[in-house]
């Protein structure tokens, strides 16, 4: 397959999260055998305007703000001067509509969409102007082929009016090899939860910090180590200074990989108190590694963690909840294990080569059947 992909950043932009993790994790491997895969991507200050990353031809126009502009654009460009099979959209932040764009078919893979949940992230400008462009999405994308990431997904692309028969559910995996239970890496002592990702307002941080506040309040000796970057930082730094935390809250910035799998080895959870995901990989990352999960009962969330099985849910915004939780687990060292246990078994189910391997005949089955289409109306 000849593959043109869009999506906002590569894996090498310093604002990359999950959703480029998860598609280079897929594409990269398309790629590797021997799929020719070209993205259109934003670039960021100093970024070279090409790359190749994981045999993944990279195109980089504009910045993270401008590529709303300069994207449209630079897929004509790309379209233009290639010859393509599909073209695949990664809508993980303003959809780009490239059905507009072209008669190729298009690919659209779905992550999760915001909703009225932006205008608790974003300003009120910015928010209405993500509610609105997703607002034509079932009309925009209505010969477009759908890929949710979990069955969240799927339910609210459909409660949008995109067609169930037009939506595959494809879970994302974990690299099992990598993430990793290890005995010379014991918990620490003092029971630490484990926030990693990217500060934003919709991720719940501030209700993991409050949590922690209301936890120590009812006599449990824990701590949060706050892992990423993100323009929510300041906030919560005063959150934390305002509720005397700056002792039992710790804010790491950005942290390499091993790094990150260090702290998920020897936290007693990870937290992540998010109003909606997509999917969660960071809590599938700590399964690997033996940790359990603490997260909100919100959608994706709710899939990436089984409740009482590999770690728990608690109503999204719930400070009591949550820091019953934390209590609970702190207080449980023998659960802890049990789940993280679990958490694992769990984890040895997902595989990212079975996900790549589910996308690829996907796509195909996409081509196969825009050009039947085509033929028929041919005749």
């Amino acid at each position: 397959m000849r593959i043109l992909a869009v999506n906002w950043l590569d894996l090498e932009n310093p604002q990359a999260g999950g959703a480029e993790v998860h598609f280079f994790e897929l594409f990269g491997r398309l790629a590797a055998q021997g799929h020719a895969v070209t993205l259109v991507t934003s670039g960021w200050k100093g970024a070279a305007p090409r790359a190749t990353i994981r045999g993944i031809a990279v195109e980089r126009h504009g910045g993270r703000y401008t590529f709303a502009l300069r994207g449209r654009p630079a897929i004509r460009r790309a379209l233009a001067a290639g010859t393509y099979d599909v073209v695949v959209e990664d809508v993980n932040k303003l959809p780009l509509y490239v059905t507009t764009l072209t008669r190729l078919p298009v690919y659209v893979i779905v992550p999760h969409l915001f909703g009225t949940t932006a205008f608790r992230e974003a300003s009120w400008p910015m928010a209405a102007a993500v509610w609105l462009a997703e607002r034509p999405l079932p009309r925009g994308y209505r010969r477009a082929a759908f890929h949710a990431i979990s069955e969240s997904t799927r339910d609210d692309l459909a409660r949008r009016g995109v067609p169930r028969e037009r939506i595959a559910v494809i879970y994302p995996g974990v690299d099992a090899t990598w993430f990793t239970p290890d005995a010379g890496t014991p918990r620490t002592a003092r029971p630490t939860f484990l926030y990693v990702g990217r500060l934003k307002r919709y991720k719940g941080i501030a209700t993991a910090i409050a949590a922690v506040d209301a936890a120590r309040r009812e006599g449990a000796d824990v701590s949060l180590d706050i892992a990423g970057q993100g323009d929510d930082r300041a906030r919560l730094e005063e959150i934390v200074r305002a509720r005397g935390l700056a002792e039992h809250v710790r804010f790491l910035g950005f942290v390499d990989e091993e790094t990150k799998r260090a702290l998920l080895r020897r936290a007693w959870a990870v937290v992540l108190p998010s109003e909606k995901e997509g999917w969660g990989i960071t809590n599938v990352e700590a399964a690997a590694c033996g940790t359990p999960a603490i997260a909100s009962d919100s959608p994706g969330l709710k899939e990436s963690v089984r409740h009482e099985e590999t770690g728990l849910l608690v109503p999204h915004g719930d400070v009591a909840a949550l820091a019953g939780a934390m209590r609970r687990l702190a207080a449980d060292p023998a659960l802890v294990q049990r789940y993280g246990a679990k958490g694992r078994a769990f984890a040895l189910t997902l595989s990212w080569d079975a996900a790549a391997e589910q996308t690829g005949r996907h796509l195909e089955a996409t081509i196969r059947a825009a050009r039947a289409e085509e033929r028929t109306d041919r005749t």
